[in-house]
């Protein structure tokens, strides 16, 4: 759902503007540094990306998912570490405050993350769980009006950087299931909370993702988003659905700009006598390519419109990320192998990529993952 097609159009040369004037041209220097410079997140933060989904009441765009999609498709021209910087917060880090939280954690939290004063990290995979997420282990325990907080939670984006933590914790010890895990929001500086070191990536560099440890933490229990116990895992799932779209349009941005470097190479390199563009094997692989890219592209913006009319979209959702993720690791393939042996070589830039598009298939719902969801949808759906 578009609701004002000048308006969005606006937002989105803005943005074009900005991937290819600012961050196109910072890509190499985010790559050596490991560091998304100051000036570009003042940049981004004006231009309103961190508040790209919170609700113009609370001070942010408002975006529907089709708006949210259009936009990802433009960030991902570029390296997707920079939309990482924003994306969890817009995304994971903020939909559960925004869908399950009560209004006095809206109007508390919403408008900050908007302005991207907080940025919001979503707390959930731990070393022993993280698709089997009904698994976790860290627990809070209620103790008068506060909670008691224990556990690590792992790999978690923007962690060295975030404001609150989405938390999912395990309220009752006694229910091993999904029914025992609730929802929080912590604010980063309460006492009890150590981040770890920044993990060593394959790809990504720019994107911090790291350890967090809870030891006695004390959580007041008005940050019990809802205000109810045991809806945690609910609040996880409604918020990793309408994520998965969101990756899903990223990896298809991505692909776009891997597809784009691959053609203007192909036309700029020659090889006996002519441009390896005329070659017909190096026309296949971009043809396969390109219709991989359109196929993905016109499955995230039919998710997003049906999501937008209200639908039930978990088999949509699912099946974006799958298709999209999986997409994007054989364009990046592909582009490597047009390139040849320049591909294999970092002063290119297509390397950086390959490596950076990995991580879409395993965060958010690994493949595997999404297979699971969608067949048992599937299943549930014709034994009604």
């Amino acid at each position: 759902m578009i609701r004002d097609p000048q308006t969005l159009q606006a937002l989105l040369d803005a943005v074009e503007r900005f991937v290819r004037e600012r961050l196109v041209p910072a890509e190499a220097q985010v790559a050596e540094t490991d560091d998304i410079p100051d000036d570009i997140v003042r940049e981004m933060k004006a231009l309103g990306l961190f508040g790209l989904t919170v609700p113009e009441e609370y001070g942010g765009l408002g975006v529907t998912m089709e708006e949210e999609v259009m936009v990802m498709l433009a960030m991902g021209q570029t390296s997707p570490c920079f939309r990482s910087l924003f994306g969890t917060t817009v995304g994971i880090g903020s939909q559960g405050i925004l869908i399950d939280g009560t209004e006095a954690q809206k109007k508390k939290y919403l408008p900050l993350l908007a302005t991207g004063e907080l940025i919001a990290s979503f707390a959930l995979t731990e070393p022993d769980a993280g698709s089997d997420a009904a698994s976790l282990r860290t627990t809070a325990i209620r103790e008068g009006d506060h909670y008691i907080v224990n556990g690590t939670k792992r790999f978690i984006t923007n962690a060295p950087h975030a404001g609150i933590f989405t938390l999912m914790a395990r309220t009752n010890p006694e229910d091993k299931g999904a029914g025992g895990v609730s929802a929080f929001i912590v604010e980063a500086n309460t006492p009890g909370i150590t981040v770890g070191v920044k993990d060593r990536k394959m790809g990504q560099r720019g994107a911090h993702t790291a350890d967090v440890i809870f030891e006695d933490c004390k959580v007041p229990a008005a940050q019990l988003i809802g205000g109810r116990e045991g809806q945690g895992f609910k609040t996880a799932m409604k918020v990793l659905e309408k994520g998965r779209i969101h990756i899903a349009a990223i990896c298809v941005g991505v692909a776009e700009r891997m597809q784009r470097d691959a053609l203007n190479y192909a036309i700029e390199r020659k090889q006996f006598g002519q441009p390896i563009a005329e070659f017909q094997l190096v026309q296949a692989m971009l043809a396969d390519s390109q219709a991989e890219i359109y196929a993905a592209r016109s499955m995230v913006i039919d998710a997003a419109r049906r999501r937008d009319e209200g639908r039930n979209v978990s088999t949509e959702a699912s099946c974006c990320k799958l298709f999209a993720s999986e997409m994007c690791g054989r364009v990046a393939d592909r582009a490597v192998q047009i390139f040849g042996g320049a591909g294999y070589i970092a002063d290119y830039g297509i390397e950086r990529f390959y490596r950076d598009v990995r991580l879409f298939r395993l965060y958010e719902g690994t493949t595997q993952i999404q297979q699971i969801v969608i067949a048992r949808n599937l299943v549930r759906e014709a034994m009604r």
